[in-house]
């Protein structure tokens, strides 16, 4: 599977900006979302890649192989980057059958792949499978009915998926009918198919050998030490072969004669993924493919998926503005806002450590708290004063000098001035409409909910101190006064919201808990995973614990 690189990849409709200078490497193997709000610019990102949407500018790479970029003038057309697609509307034909839907693509494919006799193949792997006497009459007995006779359909998806064969190969199998004979007469039988058999597949073999072409073990033509390949079709075996490997791996077996129309939604799912699979692709673009689902199938498809990445060694680069599914399924989140990437790490990097306040609102639910201190350096820590009359220490897990971060920031956000301002002179310069604008974090209060975009003249030594809800512990007798302000128990936990003074805030209490509404607490700030954020930049200074 290839490895996925993006330079400076910029999608754009006049001044409006979709994707926005886009650097990043997708790994060969991995699972990638691509996470956000509604038209950040995800979807316009996976259609860049897959060869459905032109970008504006930059290069796109498979391993080394450019397969866009606008200098160049290269722009390999989607049906030749060998990637298979699912979205959120299934789009199977209702005229087909299962079997006819997941076949569909494979009819017309055409590949550069070995020259190969299926039959040979078929015949040295019956010649294997017909020694098995036991597992042949385990099979068909999982297909007796009530009355103990055998349903021949059940029987033949059994044998194809125990030894994954093709439904030819298990028709031979089944019509042996092993299980009405005595054991002597079956290995008697066994033997005797066995030789004829391989007595086929030798006389295939010694065909081929009069043209000058050898068969190697897996039935692929040689000649002269090397494997014939060729630009071809899949044969009916091989066809058969894949589509009754992909059904195996979604669970759909049984469903092969039957109609879309006759199969729950997780089900056509399931269909849909494994066409997608059949062709084999090099990458699976999938855009928010369980949306229709829900919520229970969907998260039983969550875990599916997860398997399917690990089964298939495909890369799987997947769309969602659901960050709960993109935490539990990527190997790496990309999030982006306004078509910028704002961080592209492992889903807990993400989590624990957000590089700025857009990241650390977007991850999580419930949602982080933000509250605005007066910081000032104490030594190695950080005095502050928040929640009005709250006095505390913030411990940062690496050192910390609040003058050298305001220098730096301001040195920043002047050189990005700078660049801008450099840029806009050159040549076919467009600005962005869409502009980006800093972060809009809200505080909850009593009194309603107070927007940073309506504040004005604040103080330079007011920080952002980000907590998330699970750090926020009631305990007994120390810690900050607080009142229950609402409780919402789910059984395992229960999210309660807190005031303290006239702020609000959420926090998570793991166990059956529950709380009365104007209940006094008392609860402090748990753990190293507080987070303090510089309020003009909203970028993350450091990790840290607080001390009351």
């Amino acid at each position: 599977m290839p490895k996925i690189t993006l330079e400076n990849v910029t999608k754009r409709w006049g001044g409006f900006y979709g994707a926005d200078h886009l650097n990043m490497v997708i790994e060969d193997n991995s699972f990638v979302t691509l996470l956000g709000p509604s038209g950040c610019g995800k979807t316009t990102t996976l259609r860049m890649i897959a060869g459905l949407e032109t970008p504006t500018e930059g290069k796109i790479m498979f391993d080394d192989e450019v397969i866009f970029d606008s200098e160049e003038g290269i722009n390999v057309p989607a049906s030749k980057r060998h990637v298979g697609f699912l979205f959120q509307n299934y789009a199977l034909w209702p005229h087909m059958t299962v079997y006819k839907n997941i076949t569909f693509g494979l009819l017309e494919l055409k590949q550069e792949l070995p020259l190969v006799d299926s039959n040979y193949k078929k015949y040295i792997r019956l010649s294997e499978v017909v020694t098995r006497i036991n597992d042949i009459k385990k099979f068909i007995s999982y297909s007796l009915d009530k009355n103990k006779k055998v349903v021949k359909d059940k029987a033949l998806i059994f044998i194809i998926d125990g030894f994954k064969i093709s439904m030819s190969a298990a028709k031979e199998i089944y019509d042996l009918h092993f299980d009405t004979l005595s054991d002597d007469e079956a290995n008697a039988l066994a033997e005797q198919k066995k030789n004829e058999y391989l007595n086929k597949a030798k006389e295939i073999k010694d065909n081929l050998a009069k043209k000058g072409i050898e068969l190697n073990e897996n039935g692929e033509y040689v000649e002269n030490g090397a494997v014939i390949k060729k630009l071809r079709k899949l044969d009916k075996e091989e066809i058969d072969l894949r589509v009754r490997h992909v059904a195996r791996i979604v669970h759909i077996g049984e469903f092969m004669e039957r109609y879309p129309a006759e199969l729950s939604g997780g089900q056509q799912q399931r269909v849909a993924i494994a066409r997608t699979l059949a062709p084999e692709p090099k990458v699976i673009f999938m855009d928010e493919p369980l949306s229709n689902l829900d919520a229970k199938l969907r998260l039983e498809m969550r875990s599916e998926l997860k398997r399917l990445h690990v089964e298939t060694g495909s890369t799987f680069v997947y769309v969602t503005h659901d960050q709960q599914e993109a935490m539990t399924l990527a190997s790496k989140i990309c999030l982006i806002n306004n078509g910028v990437i704002q961080q592209y790490e492992p889903p807990l990097n993400v989590y624990k450590k957000p590089n700025n306040m857009f990241v650390a609102d977007f991850i999580g639910s419930p949602s982080i708290n933000f509250i605005e201190a007066h910081a000032s350096q104490d030594g190695d820590n950080i005095k502050l004063k928040m929640l009005d009359e709250v006095e505390a220490t913030f411990i940062p897990s690496n050192k910390v000098n609040l003058a050298n971060e305001v220098k730096l920031r301001d040195e920043l956000i002047k050189k990005e001035l700078e660049e801008k301002e450099q840029k806009s002179k050159e040549k076919g310069y467009v600005e962005k409409e869409n502009a980006d604008r800093n972060f809009n974090y809200h505080i909850t209060k009593s009194t309603g909910v107070i927007s940073s975009e309506e504040q004005h003249d604040i103080p330079e030594d007011v920080y952002l101190v980000a907590i998330r809800p699970e750090f926020i512990k009631t305990t007994k007798g120390k810690g900050i006064k607080a009142e229950v302000y609402s409780a919402l128990p789910t059984g395992s936990e229960t999210t309660v919201k807190i005031r303290i003074g006239d702020y609000i805030l959420t926090s998570v209490m793991y166990g059956g808990i529950d709380y009365s509404i104007g209940e006094e607490i008392m609860v402090e700030f748990a753990g190293m995973g507080i987070l303090l954020y510089d309020r003009i930049s909203g970028k993350l200074i450091s990790t840290g614990k607080i001390e009351l």
